[in-house]
């Protein structure tokens, strides 16, 4: 019985099914990968005319990933037509599939819209510092879905855009200048004047600090222990962490020299003994 259902097939027939679909599915195949080794190039000439342009760079990475993402569903589109699926109704499914992806997604699509807030509204740019929430660094990235901080010590914080868009954004390099707060506490009885004019002196011969807004030295508060001065200086960005430790290391060894102290909390204990009880 098996064996005349074999000898009764039309071999010559399925050959060319299978010629037709089999022809269908390589030239499918090619498309795909053909059409992704396209998209690789364009995007590349793409960066290079944007990188020639005034674009701010965190726009032109948003088109390039934008772009990728596009012409990657068109290239599978055209895979699956080939393959003779029909893609208007594989679209509609597709948007109904959509819209069900979208309500269980929504925080997903609410990332490409705060990105796109972000781009619009420019809070910073690449290559600024900058504090999303707590996180700080510098921003290098920004993508469909998420915003890339640097940490000083290299880390990489990914943050979602919504998130970066709800939060409160502190952007330090938005200005060109940034003013260094220190605060130096010193005793009672030392020198309140000298401790001032030590302090202005150093500033005076470093470079990095600017004259304009000049340096302040004032009494910020009277401690319990110390005399606390508020020192401001005003710096380029660039600068604002050189003058931060330049400036503390140097007053330390000008106070040393100069017979200022730097006070600290003391706790005075007092022993009962049995005989005082009495």
């Amino acid at each position: 019985m098996n064996l005349e259902i074999i000898q009764n097939l039309d071999y010559m027939a399925i050959l060319a099914l299978v010629g037709k679909y089999g022809l269908n599915f390589i030239v499918s195949i090619l498309i795909f990968f053909i059409g992704k080794w396209i998209i690789s190039k364009l995007t590349f000439v793409l960066g290079k005319i944007l990188g020639k342009t005034r674009i701010d760079p965190m726009l032109s990475n948003f088109v390039l990933n934008s772009a990728r993402t596009l012409l990657f569903i068109f290239v599978i589109l055209a895979a699956l037509s080939n393959l003779g699926i029909e893609t208007t109704s594989f679209v509609a499914v597709l948007g109904a599939v959509g819209l069900a992806i979208g309500m269980a997604f929504k925080d997903t699509f609410g990332n490409i819209g705060a990105g796109v807030l972000i781009i619009f509204f420019k809070p910073f740019k690449l290559g600024d510092s900058i504090d999303i929430g707590g996180s700080i660094g510098t921003a290098t990235e920004l993508n469909l879905f998420s915003t890339y901080l640097t940490t000083g010590d290299n880390k990489t914080i990914i943050i979602p855009n919504s998130q970066v868009i709800s939060s409160k954004i502190i952007n330090y390099s938005l200005k060109p200048n940034r003013r260094v707060d220190l605060t130096f506490s010193i005793d009672y009885k030392d020198d309140l004047k000298l401790a001032r004019d030590i302090i202005l002196d150093i500033a005076a011969r470093k470079n990095i600090i600017l004259n304009d807004p000049a340096p302040f030295v004032g009494v910020l508060s009277l401690g319990d222990n110390s005399v606390n001065l508020a020192a401001r200086f005003w710096a380029k960005n660039e600068n604002y962490w050189a003058v931060y430790h330049q400036m503390l290391e140097e007053v330390k060894i000008a106070f040393d020299e100069n017979g200022i102290s730097i006070p600290f909390p003391q706790v005075v204990t007092h022993h009962i003994y049995e005989n005082d009880k009495k």
